[in-house]
């Protein structure tokens, strides 16, 4: 399946992003999809997850009220909505199908996309 990110760029702290991710493959609707990010200088780190029916999520407590995942299956597209940015928050953001929700492990990932968080 083949992931591609995309909705990030410069915001000012406080701001708002959404980023999406568009899947091509026949396994979206039944797998659960993951954001992960990675911040210069550092390892790639977990920062959300929904099951295959979006119906549960689970968050990195460094994002958790904050940012939204979500997940439409008819579109094969998963989102990341971040409110409430901070300067900590920039990093790329790639997305993952998952093969577990708990704790979240990636099969695979997509292209990144740059979020930067101005102070």
């Amino acid at each position: 399946v083949q992931l591609q990110a995309s909705g990030g760029g410069l915001v000012q702290a406080g701001g708002s992003l959404r980023l999406s991710c568009v899947a091509a493959g026949r396994t979206f609707s039944t797998s659960g999809m993951g954001w992960f990010r990675q911040a210069p200088g550092k390892e790639r780190e977990f920062v959300a997850a929904v099951t295959w029916s979006g119906q549960d999520t689970y968050y990195s407590n460094s994002v958790k009220g904050r940012f939204t995942i979500s997940k439409d299956n008819a579109k094969t597209t998963a989102y990341l909505q971040m409110n409430s940015l901070k300067p900590e928050d920039t990093a790329v953001y790639y997305c993952s199908l998952l093969s577990s929700f708990k704790p979240p492990i990636s099969r695979n990932f997509g292209q990144g996309t740059q979020v930067t968080v101005s102070s």
